[in-house]
């Protein structure tokens, strides 16, 4: 439990939360369009999930 809230807190994943959070909150206030957000948001969320899976696999992420 300890080494996942430890995992949760790198840097990485602290500033994927971020990035979803605010761009979540532009979304809601209309400052960014729903394609753009979809945008973004895919590109982080992929770019997260991708080192993550790299991390587990073994290779240098």
């Amino acid at each position: 439990m300890r080494e996942k809230i430890c995992r949760l807190v790198d840097v990485k994943s602290i500033v994927t939360i971020l990035l979803a959070v605010v761009f979540s909150y532009m979304a809601v206030v209309k400052m960014v369009s729903a394609e753009q957000f979809l945008t973004v948001f895919t590109v982080v969320i992929a770019f997260y999930f991708g080192t993550q899976a790299v991390k587990g696999s073994g290779g240098n992420g």
